[in-house]
């Protein structure tokens, strides 16, 4: 009986913690990607060092490549742009000085249009250029320049963004996705609550996240996105979509929302007001059923 009692009893503290969900938020500076130089395996390892002007999405990077059989670390500087272009320079026994110059010379989008040329003014001994990601393909391509030679050159990656939100949801049966890859890139979501039923599991996630990366322009890194997302998985737990409820924001104009008590404390009720993108609109959370009701 004695064993018995003992056994329900890790079975039960085994089920309950196998359902624990966490979010861990992790922002990555660095990146390792792997590659290949006109077919020869190659790694590079770059890192954010900074953005270009008011430009969130226009990074400086450092950082080195070595061919996988000698593992000889080649230093590299260059930037990353918006549309995931990515300009790589090796200058050298200039190379301390000539990153430095090359930096100062690039301080807004203009210049960096100008990248190559700028670079070029520089003598380096090696560039490499690469394109835009094709994440269907999960590779990135682009062309290796020696001296006078043109060679292919790849990353086995679709996304070569450096600096990463990373929102990772830690889930039961220790499956583990990232938020960063189905919802959006700016991070800044909380873990809520879950719940469970005949048609699936869902989470509840809170989030503030800026409204524009850019410190310029229209909601120039305002932290004016608010609200709630609820997100629908499988019973295995597989994530299957994701529906947002805004309280606040700065790009659809939403502001001014008021928070209304309730008598049970496990629901949350506000009043949006009409803005120049949609009418008025009230949202009722129930965190414990994680359901929401949106209503005119």
């Amino acid at each position: 009986m004695k064993k018995l009692l003992i056994a329900l009893f890790l079975s039960f503290f085994l089920s309950g913690k196998s359902q624990k969900i966490e979010l861990k938020a992790v922002t990555d500076s660095s990146q390792v990607f792997k590659g290949e130089i006109a077919g020869v395996p190659v790694t590079f390892q770059l890192r954010y060092t900074g953005i270009i002007d008011c430009d969130q999405y226009q990074h400086y990077v450092d950082g080195w490549y070595y061919y996988d059989k000698y593992q000889k670390k080649i230093p590299l500087t260059g930037i990353y742009d918006f549309y995931g272009n990515m300009y790589l320079y090796n200058f050298g026994n200039r190379q301390k000085m000539n990153s430095k110059i090359f930096k100062e010379q690039i301080t807004s989008r203009k210049a960096i249009e100008q990248t190559h040329e700028i670079a070029q003014k520089l003598a380096p001994q090696e560039s490499v250029i690469f394109g835009q990601p094709v994440p269907k393909e999960n590779t990135v391509s682009g062309n290796f320049y020696h001296n006078k030679k043109v060679l292919s050159a790849k990353l086995f990656t679709g996304n070569d963004m450096i600096y990463r939100y990373n929102n990772y949801l830690i889930l039961p049966d220790n499956k583990k996705i990232n938020t960063y890859d189905f919802i959006n890139k700016a991070g800044g979501n909380q873990f809520i609550s879950f719940a469970s039923g005949e048609q699936g599991n869902r989470i509840l996630l809170y989030f503030e996240e800026v409204s524009n990366f850019n410190f310029c322009g229209m909601c120039g890194a305002s932290d004016g996105e608010k609200g709630y997302r609820i997100l629908y998985f499988t019973k295995d737990w597989n994530y299957k979509h994701y529906e947002e409820y805004l309280t606040e924001s700065c790009r659809k104009g939403i502001s001014e929302t008021r928070k209304i008590k309730t008598k049970d404390p496990n629901v949350l009720q506000f009043n949006v007001p009409k803005s120049y993108s949609s009418p008025a609109y009230s949202l009722r959370i129930d965190t414990k059923r994680v359901h929401v009701i949106k209503s005119k």
